[in-house]
């Protein structure tokens, strides 16, 4: 069993420590928030009072952080984890990142003589609770192999997306297409509906057909079609706005720096901005139909 330092622990890094616990690993954690320490406490993580004493005598660390201005200043900062931790210790960022901090980490990790590994999650926070996450992760084959036995844990899938960054890469552009895909099913769902067609019969046709989609069969908009889509709960998030907003913006940037132009992306960014700006960023993402249709059943009222 692997003695484990944790950095990040909200709503994915508390229950990913929990299944590594629960597997029969240590894990010492440390949050800049202190009722996240104390909750991870409860269940089973050693609280640290700084990184250096979440990452002191750890064989693999872990950060689950928000942005990569957070992951850049954990890991490059004055007593962060490239000052407190061993060399021998292997890396691995599980935050979501842009691509170009993940590579800058790469970068500073192979110059201090540290094994680092960009490893993104799909599969929310139920994924995380139930150790059913994807991780998608970028680095050296020796590094991964390393890593596989620990992160199994935590996952339900779990891919070498390629070498430094290909991880996050990986998880961008995937992000991308699901909400550009989403915005395709929620325009759909309010067309089908002014048509006059049955919620559920059109979801059937759409979901046997050539306009099946992922999001359309776990997240269709209108409630009493799909058992736990957000809208059968209010549009309480699952994935929230905010965080698909964010990874959009992850994405433009990327693309920005590639010279690549993603003007499907661009529009769904601008809509999610939209509700936002109206006070549903914390909604799930799916709401994303209310932009269209505001008396759409289960809609919850501003």
């Amino acid at each position: 069993m692997a003695h484990i330092g944790w950095i990040g622990l909200g709503n994915m890094g508390h229950p990913m420590t929990k299944n590594l616990i629960a597997a029969g690993h240590t894990v010492t954690g440390y949050d800049v928030v202190e009722a996240a320490i104390t909750a991870a406490a409860e269940d089973g993580v050693t609280p640290a009072a700084s990184i250096a004493e979440a990452v002191a005598g750890a064989d693999v660390v872990f950060t689950m952080l928000p942005k990569g201005e957070h992951a850049r200043t954990v890991y490059l900062d004055a007593d962060g984890v490239f000052d407190s931790a061993e060399t021998s210790t292997l890396l691995v960022d599980s935050s979501t990142i842009d691509f170009d901090s993940a590579r800058t980490l790469h970068a500073a990790a192979r110059e201090r003589g540290f094994r680092f590994i960009d490893g993104p999650v799909s599969g929310g926070i139920g994924g995380a609770q139930a150790g059913t996450l994807t991780f998608m992760l970028g680095g050296a084959d020796d590094a991964i192999a390393d890593a596989k036995p620990i992160i199994e844990t935590m996952a339900g899938n779990i891919f070498h997306a390629g070498g430094e960054a290909a991880g996050q890469a990986a998880k961008i552009a995937n992000n991308m297409q699901l909400a550009i895909s989403l915005q395709g099913v929620v325009e759909g769902a309010v067309l089908a509906q002014k048509f006059g067609l049955d919620p559920k019969v059109f979801f059937d046709i759409a979901s046997v057909s050539s306009g099946d989609s992922w999001p359309l069969r776990n997240w269709y908009p209108v409630p009493g079609v799909v058992e736990n889509s957000p809208a059968e709960r209010e549009f309480a998030a699952g994935f929230s706005t905010m965080l698909m907003h964010k990874d959009l913006g992850l994405a433009l940037a990327g693309a920005e720096s590639q010279g690549v132009d993603l003007p499907a992306a661009s529009l769904v960014h601008e809509k999610l901005q939209q509700l936002i700006d109206d006070g549903w960023g914390d909604f799930d993402t799916s709401i994303l139909i209310r932009n269209i249709d505001e008396e759409t059943p289960g809609l919850p009222k501003g």
